[in-house]
C-alpha cells in the first residue's frame, strides 16, 4: 500500500503533506512553487510509493465555486497528463488556513513565523489529509 499525498493548491505555492508508508501518520511535506509541483512530484514518486493524490477543494458556504477552481481543475488535467495512474480524490478545504493559523498559534509560533506563508500552506494541505483520513476511517 502506498502513501497518500494532500495538496493545497494556490497560484504561487502548493502546500504538499504526505502519510505514512503505513497510511497511519500524515505530516507536512513541503512548500513548492506551483510551477514546480510537477518536477517535484516526479521526483518523489520515484523514490517512494504514493497511490493517492488529494487536492484540496475550496468552497463557499453556499456551495459557490471560487475562481481559483478553474486553476486547480487545470492543475488537476495535467496531474492526469504526467501521472496516468495516479488515482486523484479531491477533498473539501473550507476553513483549512484558519485552522492553519490557529494551528501555528496553539503551537506558540511567533507573529513573525506565523506570517510565514508557505508553512501555513504546508499545514493546510496536512490538514486536508487528515480530514480525508478520517473520512476513511469513518467509511470502513
Amino acid at each position: 500500500m502506498g502513501r497518500i499525498l494532500a495538496m493545497d493548491y494556490g497560484n504561487k505555492r502548493v502546500g504538499l503533506a504526505v502519510t505514512d508508508s503505513l497510511r497511519i501518520i500524515s505530516g507536512g511535506l513541503d512548500t513548492v512553487p506551483t510551477h514546480e509541483v510537477v518536477p517535484y512530484l516526479k521526483k518523489y514518486l520515484a523514490t517512494e510509493e504514493v497511490d493517492v493524490f488529494v487536492i484540496g477543494k475550496p468552497m463557499r458556504m453556499h456551495f459557490e465555486v471560487p475562481e481559483i477552481e478553474k486553476q486547480i481543475t487545470a492543475f488537476i488535467n495535467l496531474l492526469r497528463k504526467e501521472f496516468p495512474t495516479m488515482t486523484i480524490e479531491r477533498y473539501d478545504e473550507r476553513f483549512t488556513s484558519k485552522m492553519a493559523f490557529q494551528t501555528m498559534i496553539d503551537a506558540g509560533l511567533k507573529k513573525e513565523a506565523r506570517k510565514d506563508k508557505a508553512l501555513v500552506d504546508k499545514i493546510s494541505a496536512t490538514i486536508i489529509l487528515q480530514s480525508y483520513m478520517e473520512f476513511l476511517s469513518n467509511k470502513l
